[in-house]
């Protein structure tokens, strides 16, 4: 499972676009991943430039 550090997370996107189950939302305010399709890949962990995603269990 992901988690995402509100902190952190500036909106930028670049997560969503390494998705490869289109799991990742953004609203303008938000970023939230569908836990029930999330394949814990962590391509978006491994991408994120503000390490704003981390996977529970690895941290």
């Amino acid at each position: 499972m992901i988690r995402i550090d509100k902190n952190r997370c500036d909106l930028c996107g670049t997560c969503i676009s390494v998705c490869p189950v289109d799991c990742i939302e953004m609203t303008e305010t938000e970023l939230s991943i569908d836990e029930i399709v999330c394949i814990d890949c962590d391509a978006c962990v491994k991408i994120c430039p503000f390490a704003a995603l981390s996977t529970i269990g690895k941290e």
